[in-house]
């Protein structure tokens, strides 16, 4: 060796180190070419909220969010400018993939945008847990 490191196959490079260290190390195969969402959620007593940093987007022609089988998955795309110096800001499509908690009302969700901020909510009615009895049969 020539006094240089060299890269393994299979291994990460340092701008990937980098990636994960800001968006966290990744727990599925992600598709080349997107990038995770930076999220906040919280449970109150009667919905579940996700807050998700999506600045720089336009809301009514670049994101997309649905809701199948539980999961709701967000999805946005940043067109690259041209005509730039120098630039660390990210372009291309951005995901993010959450489960939605036990009887949340996917149908019934609805979306905000201010502030390069997205906020989702997705009411989660309170069930009324009660005793039941159940008689038994002679047989």
């Amino acid at each position: 060796m020539s006094g240089m490191i060299e890269r393994l196959p299979g291994w990460p490079t340092l701008p990937d180190l980098f990636g994960w260290l800001e968006n966290g190390i990744p727990v599925t195969h992600v598709a080349p070419g997107t990038h995770g969402i930076r999220i906040e959620e919280r449970l109150t007593d009667e919905a579940y909220v996700l807050q998700a940093e999506l600045p720089g987007i336009d809301p009514d022609k670049d994101v997309e969010i649905t809701v199948s089988e539980g999961m709701l998955t967000l999805r946005a795309d940043r067109e690259e400018t041209k005509d730039k110096r120098h630039t660390e800001f990210r372009y291309g499509t951005f995901t993010r993939c959450v489960r939605l908690p036990a009887g949340a009302e996917g149908d019934e969700a609805t979306a905000e945008y201010k502030d390069g901020v997205l906020t989702i909510t997705v009411p989660v009615p309170e069930k009324k847990e009660g005793a039941r009895t159940i008689p038994v049969r002679h047989v």
